[in-house]
């Protein structure tokens, strides 16, 4: 089958010119073709909710301030299956987490994602995730590790970014906290830092890409609303995070580590000491 007819089949639409130009260094919206696919329907996703591990469903109240710390923010008093089922109602943002365990998930994960591998030959770990919300519900301003492309499915839902690559949004003390295991909530998140953010209008058949890091937050519309994230990771998104993983542990030893990028050199020195101590830990590792 010839690249140009596996695209014109494919659940999500890629276009290569945007691909090379702006993965992982700017948002971007693209075309999907899951709207009314029968994995999406509730009755489905209460199913998919009650057979996963506990800490793999994520449930919370939708009524909070973008600058809502997600690591606190509050449960909703309802159970996993209570929430779905009154998800119209009850306020709501729930994320089902590593939907790929699932047989079916998994491979429309991976058709998903199989044209974008032409253009990426490095995409690796794969993971997807359903988000269902209430009518109005918000999802705190964050940052995530993952490179993703979010596919509206129902509903409409309003993301506001801000620049993925701006030190004067994210500093390079923020990046090293957050891969050193620091809240995804970094941001001094106030009225003129929101000002600058790009706003993203989410219908179903659209969805948006998320660079690495990019921060951002979600207000749903007024409908329930449930997405699909397809996510992965890169050799560059990992050496990328191992890097700002060396240099918190350098700043913590007392050291003033070059930014990430800044010299290559350095960065090389510093992944090699990775490497080196990864390769001990596993040579000491009793067996």
């Amino acid at each position: 089958m010839s690249s140009a007819t596996a695209q014109a089949i494919a659940p999500v639409h890629f276009d290569e010119r945007t691909i090379r130009q702006s993965l992982n260094q700017a948002p971007f919206l693209l075309d999907h073709r899951l709207v009314g696919h029968p994995l999406f329907e509730l009755p489905c996703l209460i199913e998919l909710a009650g057979a996963l591990p506990h800490d793999q469903v994520e449930y919370n109240s939708g009524d909070l301030p973008v600058t809502q710390d997600p690591l606190k923010t509050p449960r909703n008093g309802l159970s996993i299956r209570e929430t779905i089922q009154r998800i119209e109602e009850c306020r709501s943002w729930m994320v089902l987490k590593n939907v790929e365990v699932d047989p079916s998930y998994r491979q429309l994960l991976d058709l998903c994602l199989e044209p974008l591998a032409e253009f990426v030959p490095d995409l690796c770990t794969r993971e997807a995730f359903v988000f269902v919300s209430s009518p109005g519900a918000v999802t705190p301003c964050h940052i995530d590790h993952e490179c993703n492309f979010l596919l509206q499915i129902v509903g409409t839902k309003t993301v506001r970014m801000l620049p993925p690559n701006d030190p004067t949004v994210l500093q390079e003390t923020d990046l090293e906290r957050f891969y050193g295991g620091a809240s995804r909530n970094l941001l001094r998140l106030d009225s003129q830092m929101q000002e600058r953010a790009r706003t993203f209008e989410l219908t179903p058949g659209l969805g948006l890409h998320f660079p690495v890091t990019a921060p951002h937050w979600v207000t749903n519309g007024p409908a329930v609303s449930i997405s699909f994230s397809i996510t992965f990771h890169t050799s560059y998104s990992d050496r990328r995070e191992i890097l700002y993983r060396m240099n918190h542990k350098l700043r913590a030893l007392g050291f003033h580590p070059r930014p990430v990028g800044r010299s290559q050199s350095a960065d090389k020195v510093k992944y090699a000491l990775f490497k080196a101590a990864r390769s001990i830990v596993k040579a000491v590792r009793p067996i």
